[in-house]
């Protein structure tokens, strides 16, 4: 991972799960330890192997006092950021890049925050980040080099797919579609178990099956990465049979699955703007 030196190093504000796997994403994609700094006031020896004796620690008061980052990454939670934000105007300048992940808080806030005319990004990746498997969008002010805008996909990739937002408005659905979005999947699965039970199943076996049917589709959608999502759908439904008979309820134009998922990530987005997103 270049860009990155002594005098001018990645300096990650939070090390909790979302953190913690960016951090661990960019020591094994060959960012030197030398040139990441880590503050979490939970900082131990022990949360991040192979990172530099001294270079995480508790506050910012322990970093070097002359420290200017080429990037600041924010991965602290919303309700906090707000105090923590003023404390990096000291090593942030205008060749620094701020990327924030907190969740609903937009640019002009991160910049009023920081009080230093930097590089500003916003972020959104979802939990299947903590095992590398999560997709981030990204969004940033609207005169972002092109430079800084590889940069930030190259680091949001250490923990999985990226793609970029042109319009930060547009945040608010990328939450409700992805950043939300894995809840939707767990609730699937629930649904699907408790329809199996319904059905006759016993509890642990329909729940056995729905998972692992949501796990193997996921992993086929996956490998089968040049056919479409309804290709691979039609794949499965033979006409007259079993899965078109469901696939006839869950498709219906006016109740169907369609028209409710419309309804679920609205009012998602509509919650994210009330957020101040």
């Amino acid at each position: 991972m270049q860009g990155f030196g002594a005098d001018r190093p990645l300096l990650l504000m939070g090390c909790g799960h979302m953190g913690h796997a960016l951090a661990v994403g960019w020591l094994r994609a060959g960012l030197s330890p030398e040139h990441l700094y880590v503050v979490d006031p939970s900082a131990t020896p022990d949360r991040l192997p192979g990172a530099k004796p001294g270079h995480f620690a508790e506050n910012v008061d322990a970093l070097p006092t002359n420290l200017k980052a080429r990037v600041i990454l924010i991965a602290v939670k919303p309700q906090v950021i707000g105090g923590v934000l003023p404390l990096l105007a000291r090593f942030a300048d205008e060749h620094t890049l701020v990327i924030s992940v907190a969740a609903g808080v937009p640019i002009d806030v991160l910049e009023a925050g920081v009080g230093v005319d930097a590089t500003y990004v916003r972020a959104m990746p979802n939990t299947p980040a903590a095992i590398g498997a999560g997709i981030t969008g990204l969004t940033g002010c609207e005169d972002i080099s092109a430079a800084n805008k590889a940069l930030a996909r190259e680091l949001l990739h250490a923990v999985g797919e990226t793609v970029w937002i042109d319009r930060e408005t547009d945040m608010n659905a990328v939450t409700a579609v992805s950043g939300s979005g894995p809840a939707y999947v767990f609730h699937l699965v629930e649904c699907m178990a408790y329809a199996g039970a319904e059905l006759g199943l016993d509890t642990e076996t329909a729940m056995q099956l729905a998972r692992q049917t949501v796990i193997g589709a996921a992993r086929l959608m996956d490998e089968e990465t040049e056919v479409s999502a309804g290709e691979l759908r039609q794949r499965v439904t033979s006409p007259g049979g079993t899965t078109e008979a469901a696939l006839k309820v869950l498709r219906r134009p006016d109740d169907g699955l369609a028209e409710l998922m419309v309804r679920a990530l609205s009012a998602a987005k509509i919650r994210g703007e009330a957020l101040g997103g």
